[in-house]
């Protein structure tokens, strides 16, 4: 992951990450202002417009906060900031990195070296050029500017010669992992004119992706138009987008009944409703992933026996039956099962035990009843109820606290005991080193990292992708990071999306929404 946390749970509750990639907790806006597209019919009326252009009219629970890719980190709204920015890379369907604006890379001999060729006549929708500077800058700038969420998904890159359109990347490491690692999630390039005033951009994108921004209404609403200079845009068929912050996740499905919106992301308990109202429900493949974190370094969880009572304490299987309504599993890892960065023979570590949670407990000398903990969350979530419950079990009192500037004291490590959920990354690596690294930004006891875990991350970005011996290398990295003390994984769900049946099938590439190739109404 990288920089921040996207609030994450199910749609009322909160989702953490990417300054929470899911504690969602701010996401939600209640709003709709007058759509400037030509108005459509109320049932169907999604279709194009009578001149033929045709408009997507998404809502999104993660509306962005922020239009600074930077500022806006790796967190679950890069999705819509990829209406306005490119990438270096992008990821195809088998979740491998394949060339975006840049048509080829290739590595020295040695590894910490890499050089992105990027294609040639493209610009930035304020006529800038798309070059090895403006990579340059793009990097630095995610590496350097103040509130950047990115800087600790760099740590490998220590510099950047800029020679035309050819971008020399110099590692301080042998590390494989970036081309995956410089996609849509941690690397979507701004104009390096507009970034030089990063308040203004962060209000006003220019980027160099398949959409142009004509009218942002902040928190609320952003129109946009098809890109003519795109280097793929004869491969972008709709026209036009109005993206709104999603209102409460019970009307959106009515909402997309009336044409008010063709695509939303939507709530696993809306699921039902939207396929019984005629509308396409589609799972898309991610890398969700929702946790306790705990901070080693506050009393009581200084104490490893307090540590493993709450590890044992855990149902997983009540959160998955509770609130994903059958699309969910449990998960004691931050990937679900069949991902490659998935250890099997981490599968049945601290399985839930309530009777060897209340003995450790009281060999950490807490009686029932008598060790209290608050946890703290930026919106209201169920997730919270069920944790509170079940330790209530176990003897331990939870006392849920709502603050909506959360984000502040989790990022400055100054909590004890919260929540979060994370939308993964393309790159493993990054989320195994967010979460377990000493300065992992989803580690809430930093800078704590598990013994073996730097040698063991290490080693995956030494191994090249393609190598036969990745998925073990990969998997043993994530075994070591399970040993750490600050997180306890519940469950993980993927993404739904509930659409119009105007708007044709999207590539199912993991994590991502690519409209490549998508058509509303046969346009």
């Amino acid at each position: 992951m990288s920089g921040r946390l996207t609030p994450h749970h199910p749609r009322p509750n909160l989702r953490s990450a990417q300054r929470p990639e899911r504690l969602r907790a701010a996401a939600l806006g209640t709003v709709l202002v007058t759509l400037l597209a030509p108005a459509l019919s109320a049932c169907g009326g999604d279709a194009a417009s009578a001149g033929g252009s045709s408009t997507l009219k998404w809502t999104s629970s993660y509306f962005p906060t922020h239009w600074d890719p930077v500022v806006g980190g790796s967190g679950a709204q890069f999705r819509e900031l990829a209406l306005v920015y490119a990438s270096l890379t992008r990821t195809d369907e088998s979740g491998k990195a394949v060339p975006d604006l840049a048509k080829s890379w290739e590595y020295n001999a040695k590894g910490d070296e890499i050089t992105f060729h990027l294609r040639s006549g493209l610009k930035f929708s304020d006529g800038e050029p798309v070059d090895a500077t403006a990579v340059k800058a793009a990097i630095e700038r995610a590496k350097k500017q103040k509130n950047s969420a990115l800087f600790g998904d760099l740590t490998s890159i220590k510099s950047v010669d800029a020679k035309g359109l050819d971008a020399v990347v110099h590692l301080s490491q042998v590390d494989y992992q970036i081309p995956q690692l410089f996609g849509q999630r941690v690397l979507q390039i701004a104009s390096p004119k507009a970034a030089k005033s990063p308040e203004k951009l962060d209000q006003n994108p220019v980027g160099a992706g398949p959409f142009t921004v004509t009218q942002i209404v902040p928190g609320t609403k952003a129109v946009l138009k098809k890109n003519p200079d795109y280097w793929d845009a004869e491969n972008i068929h709709i026209d036009n987008v109005e993206l709104t912050s999603a209102p409460d996740s019970s009307t959106v499905v009515s909402g997309l009944q009336t044409g008010v919106y063709n695509f939303a992301d939507i709530d696993p308990s809306q699921a039902g409703a939207a396929k019984k109202a005629g509308l396409d429900v589609f799972v898309q493949p991610g890398f969700n992933a929702s946790n306790l974190s705990l901070n080693v370094n506050k009393a009581p969880f200084d104490n490893d026996k307090v540590v493993d009572a709450v590890r044992h304490a855990i149902n997983r299987q009540e959160f998955v039956d509770k609130l994903t309504f059958g699309y969910g599993s449990v998960t004691n890892q931050p990937f679900p099962k069949g991902y490659v960065a998935y250890d099997p023979e981490s599968e049945n570590s601290y399985p839930y035990d309530p009777a060897k949670s209340k003995k450790l407990l009281t060999e950490a000398g807490y009686k029932p009843g008598k060790l209290k903990l608050n946890l703290v969350i930026p919106a209201e979530d169920p997730q919270a109820e069920i944790v509170q419950s079940q330790l209530a079990k176990v003897g331990i009192t939870v006392t849920i606290k709502i603050d909506k500037n959360w984000a502040t004291p989790f990022f400055a490590k100054d909590l004890t005991f919260s929540l979060y959920g994370t939308t993964g990354r393309d790159s493993a690596a990054q989320t195994l080193t967010a979460h377990f690294g000493p300065n992992g930004p989803l580690n809430l006891s930093s800078p704590y990292e598990p013994a073996g875990f730097e040698a063991a991350i290490a080693k995956v970005r030494q191994t090249p992708l393609d190598s036969p011996d990745y998925a073990k290398v990969l998997q043993a990295a994530t075994r070591a990071g399970l040993e750490s003390k600050a997180l306890v994984f519940t469950y993980s769900q993927p993404n739904l999306i509930a659409k119009s049946k105007s708007i044709s099938e999207l590539p199912k590439n993991p994590a991502h929404i690519d409209w490549t190739g998508v058509t509303i109404d046969g346009n």
